[in-house]
């Protein structure tokens, strides 16, 4: 193999201790991924809302939304289950910053024991502050550092088709969302359940395995190919998929946000809430549609839309709460539509 090796990474172990996460908080993720999974079954009727930045940084903006969130959900946890999107890994399309657990300063070199050191830091606190997270497995090789915090996980558009990501999808304890292919495949997105939810035999951490298969996984329809596929038609397409399939507590997550909210090619996150509505106001009159559809993706942040990192500029960069990946709301927006989707719930 062509490589070089930087250095040693300490066991994971040393760090998990490093950044303990309480028995409290503990017993609290267990309720929380209790939940999620009770809405995706159909036994608690909430919306499941998996609402947050983009990507998780800086860590005290993500702090400060954290907070914000805490108590705003105070008011709308009756009808709405917010979960934290505290997005540490960042998958992309050609090259670019991969996020922080491996580069916690996307000005400097990339850094993976200082960036595992940042992510769980950062996940830990939020979780201790009693709010669920979620994060997307990009790099399953690390997840043994993180997924004790997550109450939701995802697999992106570009994993879901691969036999790796699924396998891991099996083998977890807490609900896992399968994107939809970028190209936007309703069938593929379903067989990548369809893996997910069966038992593979695997080798985790130097041990042959058998994975339980994972129940709950479910679809994430974020469109795909330039057009977005959250229409009735398109949830109408996963419903028989899913009964073709057989598929367990069949249920679908909308991400209103990628190429679901694209205007002339372009992506429009300001449609985020229009599109949250659309949904249910078109559902209105197919209850066996709309009881489908469990909930939404939202990508919000403090401020609205994002910002470009000039690496030979970091003094230029706002670290006040702008994306500095895709385009989120802005905190004043998300606030108003989970008030509006709490409302209409």
């Amino acid at each position: 193999m062509s490589y070089s090796i930087l250095k040693k990474l300490p066991p994971i172990d040393d760090i998990i201790r490093e950044f303990p996460l309480s028995e409290s908080a503990r017993e609290k993720v267990m309720r929380d991924r209790r939940e999620v999974k009770n809405i995706l079954g159909g036994a608690d009727d909430r919306l499941l809302i998996i609402v947050g930045p983009c990507s998780a940084w800086p860590r005290e903006a993500v702090f400060d939304y954290a907070e914000k969130l805490g108590r705003l959900n105070e008011k709308v946890s009756g009808r709405l289950k917010l979960v934290m999107r505290c997005y540490i890994q960042k998958p992309r399309t050609t090259k670019g910053w991969s996020g922080p657990v491996n580069q916690p300063d996307p000005c400097a070199p990339p850094d993976i024991e200082a960036g595992i050191r940042y992510a769980r830091g950062m996940m830990t606190r939020v979780v201790e502050a009693g709010l669920p997270i979620a994060d997307e497995a990009l790099f399953t090789h690390n997840a043994r550092g993180f997924i004790e915090l997550l109450s939701w996980v995802a697999i992106g558009a570009r994993s879901a088709e691969d036999q790796e990501h699924r396998i891991f999808a099996s083998a977890l304890d807490c609900a896992v969302g399968m994107k939809n292919p970028t190209h936007g495949n309703i069938g593929i997105g379903i067989n990548g359940i369809v893996a997910a939810q069966h038992r593979h035999v695997a080798v985790f951490e130097g041990h042959e395995v058998q994975t339980d298969g994972n129940a709950y996984a479910h679809l994430v329809l974020r469109g795909g190919n330039g057009m977005p596929n959250y229409a009735p038609e398109h949830i109408e397409e996963v419903m028989r998929g899913m009964a073709k399939h057989k598929i367990k507590n069949p249920a679908v997550v909308v991400d209103v946000s990628h190429d679901n909210c694209l205007i002339n090619g372009k992506k429009d996150t300001t449609r985020q809430p229009d599109i949250c509505r659309e949904i249910l106001d078109g559902l209105q009159d197919r209850p066996d549609l709309r009881h489908l559809v469990k909930g939404f993706m939202v990508e919000s942040f403090l401020k609205p839309g994002n910002q470009k990192v000039d690496e030979s500029k970091p003094e230029a960069i706002d670290h006040g709460g702008l994306s500095i990946t895709d385009p989120c709301l802005g905190w004043d927006e998300t606030e108003a539509l989970l008030l509006d989707l709490s409302r209409r719930v």
